[in-house]
């Protein structure tokens, strides 16, 4: 039985901080003694997005609960509607239980999500490289459009100032001020897609 106050708060965690002491009541409010305030679920989902290590003690018993707590975040993400695991994935780890496989399976599991977060970047390149050539697609796409239209104002403007005097009128304050807007309406949409 793991006693709370033995629990290694000075042990460092993956992101380097030390590791969060979270204690489990018995009318299932969570208690992080790092910040000396009661916390959810969606606290502790939180801190491990965040790199952050965290055990759960039952308040009571000094138990370590964190796997129980950890299974229960990804059981409400999975009930919410976010749901990564298939359900003949489910069937296949329920079946492993008890099986003489069992004891593999842990190591396997966390050798594979090691090798997908080293992975991951590749992945994510791989997934948005499409995007990216289509973002530098419809950036090309608008300034080719920007300077059509600058240099049609320009040759419109020239055109103006070579024209007789009287023979057309000057643009409007008004329209001067339309062209701006719609310029630089173009000019954040170009801006935006280079983010």
């Amino acid at each position: 039985m793991a006693n709370a106050s033995s629990s290694p708060d000075a042990k460092a965690g993956p992101a380097g901080r030390p590791s969060v002491t979270i204690k489990k009541y018995a009318n299932r409010r969570l208690y992080n003694t790092e910040t000396s305030s009661y916390i959810t679920l969606e606290h502790l989902a939180a801190m491990t997005r965040e790199g952050r290590d965290f055990q759960v003690f039952d308040a009571r018993t000094g138990d370590d609960i964190t796997r129980s707590v950890l299974t229960q975040i990804v059981m409400e993400g999975e009930a919410g509607g976010q749901t990564m695991l298939p359900t003949s994935f489910l069937r296949q780890i329920i079946a492993l239980y008890g099986d003489s496989m069992q004891s593999m399976v842990p190591h396997y599991l966390e050798a594979s999500m090691a090798a997908f977060a080293e992975n991951q970047a590749s992945f994510r390149d791989a997934a948005l490289k499409p995007f990216e050539q289509l973002a530098r697609q419809n950036l090309a796409m608008f300034q080719a459009a920007t300077e059509m239209m600058k240099g049609g104002m320009l040759r419109e403007t020239a055109a103006r100032s070579t024209d007789k005097p009287g023979k057309r009128p000057a643009p409007s304050t008004d329209e001067v001020a339309q062209l701006k807007e719609q310029l630089a309406a173009i000019q954040a949409r170009i801006d935006g897609l280079k983010g």
